[in-house]
């Protein structure tokens, strides 16, 4: 016979059973940030003054709440502007919130002394699989580099983008072949064109040791500020790139040339910095 299900009466923040015995209590604290982080979710990029008017909550509340979930890295605080995003520890469906913290963790001081010693923004990204990369940290500024600042948990072209070519760029050909023929089939326009030539990118990738962002290639519809431009090397735990690096500046100051000239081999040095202090559990990274 099948058993019915016991049916608990709630009262407050409090769970009745059916013969009167009060089982638990709601854990209010949980219960708030769960209301933070499914408006962050939810609307990308938001300011404290924000997730006080859509959760009700104090700022305050909201505030102690926020940094404890930036300190367990489930959220992202801007160092630009304060506002909050998804953090790297949040749960994914691709790279692992261990793996994305850990190169957060050794890439963090490094980007900061790396754009310090240039003047120029950075950009870190991880691999989520496939051949793509995410940005996960930036040094830029708008008010000091002229750029879009807003980069973290963007996605950039793997063939158009200095981050994502560089990325693909050092996957083995096996890999990177599988991929590209995933990355052609879904792909449209001029991501689409960018994928069919881009073996002739690569050699040049490979002759010059960067990839530079592709001329005209505006990375999301919502950028502000000069157009940018950007030269960027992968990031390797050993033999198996995990991400990359990429140095950032408004394009009409500088030319790809310059930058490379003067700071390529800072950002190779840091890119190896990086690596070499990350420790990864097998299988973590694709």
């Amino acid at each position: 016979m099948e058993k019915k299900a016991r049916q608990y009466k709630e009262v407050g923040r409090t769970l009745i059973s059916p013969g009167g015995t009060i089982m638990s209590k709601l854990n209010r604290s949980v219960e708030r940030s769960m209301k933070i982080i499914e408006v962050v979710s939810g609307s990308g990029v938001t300011s404290l003054a924000f997730l006080a008017d859509q959760t009700g909550l104090p700022k305050p509340t909201v505030l102690r709440i926020c940094a404890t979930l930036v300190n367990q890295n489930w959220l992202t605080r801007s160092r630009i502007d304060g506002r909050y995003r998804i953090g790297p520890r949040f749960p994914r469906l691709t790279a692992t919130a261990d793996s994305v913290d850990a190169i957060i963790t050794a890439g963090t001081d490094e980007i900061v002394a790396l754009s310090n010693a240039t003047g120029l923004g950075v950009d870190l990204a991880v691999t989520i699989g496939l051949g793509r990369v995410e940005i996960i940290d930036t040094t830029r500024r708008f008010a000091q580099h002229g750029i879009y600042p807003d980069t973290i948990g963007y996605r950039p072209s793997p063939f158009r983008s200095a981050l994502g070519s560089a990325f693909l760029a050092a996957v083995n050909p096996e890999k990177r072949a599988t991929y590209i023929s995933k990355l052609v089939a879904s792909s449209r326009g001029k991501d689409h064109k960018a994928a069919l030539t881009f073996p002739e990118r690569l050699r040049e990738i490979k002759a010059k040791g960067f990839a530079a962002r592709e001329e005209e290639y505006w990375g999301r519809a919502v950028d502000y500020g000069g157009v940018p431009n950007a030269i960027s090397v992968a990031i390797k735990s050993g033999d198996q790139p995990v991400g990359s690096i990429s140095l950032v500046w408004l394009a009409e100051q500088r030319n790809v040339a310059s930058v490379a000239n003067e700071h390529l081999e800072k950002l190779n040095k840091t890119a190896q910095a990086i690596g070499a202090s990350l420790i990864l559990p097998e299988g973590e990274i694709e």
